[in-house]
């Protein structure tokens, strides 16, 4: 497995460490529940630098972000993040990500256990684009997200950067604890938060961690692991590459139509994009949430468990959880559009038992 620059600091702290798109990870600290609170309630310090980076480049950089990607990136502007995807000529997903644009040249933040094969099919596009340069950067890039309510408070500290003019999808760079850095806000939570990218291979990573873990410590702030985040973000209903999306699954299924905006010009899988909207989709992802709360310890939802209505499979999970903020199980998942409105009654098999979920619109908790 690889490692990132804090996996030391990981394993002083007694972290859990799992293989998770190659990298050794830490899943948990002090357990996923707590973890979870505390990002809700003050702030928590992930190590996210498993993700991956692209950096895209030359006179044709934009047109070639635009071709390859769904989201219009003429919207961007220097300063400004985009949530977006790519997809294949047939329309299914090659990977979610982010557009960052930093002037001169774009950066795609894409996921890790897709970071080889995405940068396989961008290098291949590119090589047919002229003017345009692919760099895979993401062996030298560091990223910590520090999220929850009091996270610009403790970042603050840091910084001369004003972190409160920081508009939600926007980016400064500057200097935080010594350390030249993107300082963007994106989220993956659903909490008020920020991510910090530099150049790991001139910094004590070491140090700035512990920086940001000195300067946290009147708001109670303390590492989270990948197991927090994954119940944090479902409870936002935001989607897993491998979980939610595939190569099997189009944007349009994936509840991701607003950013696919066919009416931007051309780029790849549009055609096919057009022809499934003519046509209608017949699935789509939803979210579920247990009828019943008390029955949710016997009742959590994993990935491949069926939904059932009247005695028929009409789906399955992609992703579930008990809410640490709810008490409930909540779950992800594709259903057959007859039986997708919201407020209809479905059932989910857990272990050959049903259990009654009502269908919800996600986020299933608001912010």
């Amino acid at each position: 497995m690889k490692k990132t620059p804090f996996y030391d600091v990981h394993t002083a702290l007694g972290a859990k460490i799992v293989d998770f798109g190659g990298y050794a990870m830490p899943v948990q600290y002090t357990g996923i529940i707590d973890e979870h609170n505390r990002v809700r309630n003050t702030a928590g310090i992930f190590d996210v630098s498993h993700m991956g980076e692209v950096e895209v480049s030359g006179e044709r950089a934009k047109d070639f972000v635009q071709y390859i990607t769904l989201n219009d990136v003429n919207k961007l502007y220097e300063g400004r993040a985009q949530y977006s995807a790519m997809v294949y000529e047939d329309g299914g997903l090659i990977d979610d990500l982010l557009v960052y644009h930093l002037g001169d040249k774009y950066m795609l933040v894409i996921n890790a256990a897709n970071r080889e094969k995405d940068f396989t099919w961008i290098e291949k596009q590119a090589a047919a684009f002229d003017g345009v340069s692919v760099n895979d950067i993401s062996d030298k890039i560091a990223l910590i997200a520090v999220q929850g309510p009091k996270s610009g408070d403790v970042l603050q500290r840091l910084t001369d950067i004003d972190l409160s003019g920081i508009k939600f999808y926007h980016f400064q760079t500057g200097s935080l604890s010594g350390v030249e850095m993107i300082i963007s806000r994106t989220g993956y939570t659903g909490e008020y938060g920020f991510e910090l990218y530099y150049d790991a291979t001139g910094a004590d990573n070491t140090l700035l961690w512990n920086s940001i873990l000195e300067a946290g410590k009147s708001e109670d702030l303390a590492p989270a692991g990948l197991g927090a985040r994954d119940t944090l973000r479902l409870e936002m209903g935001l989607l897993l590459y491998g979980n939610d999306i595939n190569e099997k699954i189009t944007p349009l299924e994936a509840g991701l139509g607003w950013i696919t905006k066919l009416d931007k010009g051309d780029f790849i899988g549009r055609d096919a994009l057009l022809e499934l909207k003519e046509k209608g989709i017949q699935r789509k992802i939803t979210g579920l949430k247990i009828v019943d709360p008390a029955m949710s310890r016997r009742a959590i939802p994993r990935k491949g468990y069926p939904i059932m209505a009247n005695s028929k499979q009409v789906g399955e999970v992609t992703s579930g959880t008990l809410s640490p903020t709810l008490q409930a199980s909540i779950a992800m998942g594709y259903l057959n559009r007859d039986v997708i409105e919201e407020g209809s009654e479905v059932a989910v098999s857990v272990r050959g038992k049903e259990y009654a979920f009502v269908v919800t619109k996600p986020p299933f908790i608001r912010r």
